[in-house]
């Protein structure tokens, strides 16, 4: 991997949260918004952790679970992983799997998000919004 630029010279951005339904956030994830398993881990120092991602691995989730819990309550609702997908179906289609899967749209704090996008709330209550590119400049 090359480095992104002389000014910051990473080779890889990961964002990383604990859970403590690990099972559900990488089912919601991978089965639902259809995110790849790119890594995971058992029991390092008493965590469990998947990585999920696009194809480039140099941007993923990590999600990772203590043996002995790990709390981590969402943030407000203005907090937001945004997708952005440019096929309006495809992002109707990942909607529609998430909806089947007991995850509904959500009213979005910011109205801006309802315009061209769908918020849905993960197993832990953190929010994704899957936004349409379709016409946008």
């Amino acid at each position: 991997m090359k480095p992104w630029s002389e000014k910051m010279p990473a080779v890889q951005f990961r964002i990383a949260r604990p859970t403590d339904q690990l099972e559900k956030v990488v089912e919601f994830y991978r089965d639902g918004v259809g995110l790849e398993v790119v890594g995971g881990f058992e029991k390092h120092d008493g965590y469990d952790g998947v990585m999920l991602g696009l194809p480039d691995l140099s941007y993923h989730l990590e999600f990772t679970q203590h043996e002995n819990g790990s709390p981590c309550p969402a943030p407000t609702e203005d907090n937001l992983l945004v997708f952005y997908i440019p096929n309006k179906e495809a992002r109707d289609a990942i909607a529609e799997r998430l909806h089947t899967m007991g995850y509904p749209e959500v009213e979005p704090e910011n109205p801006y998000w309802k315009r061209s996008g769908i918020t849905i709330a993960d197993p832990d209550g953190w929010r994704i919004v899957l936004q349409n590119t379709e016409g946008l400049g």
